[in-house]
């Protein structure tokens, strides 16, 4: 849903315009502040629909009288922001990859074992819809894989988080990813806000 952005482009161009109306403003003091609200705002576009934007980062910078609030979006500037899809599934094969859990029945053989940790593998992916129930390590896995595959991965973020950090170890790197991911979000729209609401303000 991009009309927020719309309508704060709305808003950047009616400033300009009423700018340019007044004579006695010279015109970088007009443009500057323009090109730096539009590209600001553009930076966000991309950044929210996972497009490469080194450029447009490069850019915005060159306006910022800060770059370092910009810094969050460095990480992703060439590859575009990962997709909520595409996170789902690398932490489906994180995940799948993880060790089982170390609580093993009393006289459970490993093979016995195996075989019964394979068959609720099977019943989670058949009725991965029904919630699961309890705190224990496979219970938030097994949420945290279901919320993966509906794509929801701030649910599957909150599952994960519930861990003890000894047990964030495998997911320890995905969760940093999502926590770039937000801040990179956070950084361009604070950014194109602020530019945006610049061309309100009186020139010096």
């Amino acid at each position: 849903d991009l009309s927020a952005l719309e309508a704060r482009l709305a808003a950047a161009e009616t400033a300009a315009r009423r700018a340019a109306e007044n004579a006695s403003l010279p015109r970088a003091v007009i443009d500057e502040p323009l090109r730096r609200a539009v590209t600001a705002t553009q930076l966000e576009t991309a950044v929210r629909q996972g497009t490469p934007y080194a450029a447009l980062l490069t850019a915005t910078k060159s306006f910022a009288s800060d770059a370092a609030a910009l810094a969050p979006l460095d990480g992703f500037a060439a590859t575009g922001l990962p997709s909520a899809t595409a996170l789902g599934d690398e932490l489906l094969a994180t995940l799948a990859q993880l060790a089982p859990s170390p609580d093993k029945p009393d006289g459970t053989s490993p093979d016995l074992l195996d075989r019964l940790q394979a068959s609720a593998a099977r019943l989670v992916r058949i009725r991965r819809d029904r919630p699961i129930e309890g705190n224990s390590r496979d219970a938030v896995i097994a949420r945290a894989a279901a919320a993966a595959r509906r794509g929801d991965i701030d649910a599957a973020k909150r599952e994960l988080t519930t861990l003890p950090a000894a047990e964030r170890t495998g997911v320890a790197a995905w969760l940093a990813k999502i926590d770039a991911r937000e801040a990179a979000l956070a950084a361009a729209r604070r950014y194109a806000v602020a530019a945006t609401a610049a061309l309100t303000k009186p020139a010096p």
